[in-house]
């Protein structure tokens, strides 16, 4: 009768065993179902991420080659006037510097 004790004993054992192979199994099969989704998520915010900082970074090159041309005229403009500016003031400024050149040159310190 002990035999027979111990038979269902060690058959109670086995199916306790398989059914916590069949709970770890589905755990693990949902773990990496879930860890599969996760992943899809995580790529598809990536791209919508990137999708969006393209569409500004593309706005941002748009606005600022649309005015460049307005810009480099702006600047060539405000150049010319600043080189006419420094032309005539050193027209201006010239015939005194030459003539203060002049006498240091000539003069003799003794």
């Amino acid at each position: 009768m002990d035999s027979m004790k111990g038979q269902g004993g060690i058959q109670m054992l086995l199916t306790a065993e398989q059914e916590a192979q069949q709970i770890v199994t589905a755990a693990r099969n949902l773990k990496m179902t879930r860890l599969k989704q996760a992943k899809d998520e995580a790529e598809r915010e990536v791209a919508n991420y990137r999708s969006y900082m393209d569409t500004e970074y593309q706005n941002k090159i748009s606005e600022t080659s649309g005015s460049s041309g307005s810009t480099a005229k702006q600047l060539e403009a405000e150049t010319d006037k600043k080189i006419k500016n420094l032309k005539e003031t050193s027209s201006r400024v010239s015939p005194e510097v030459v003539g203060m050149l002049i006498k240091y040159v000539t003069t003799v310190k003794t």
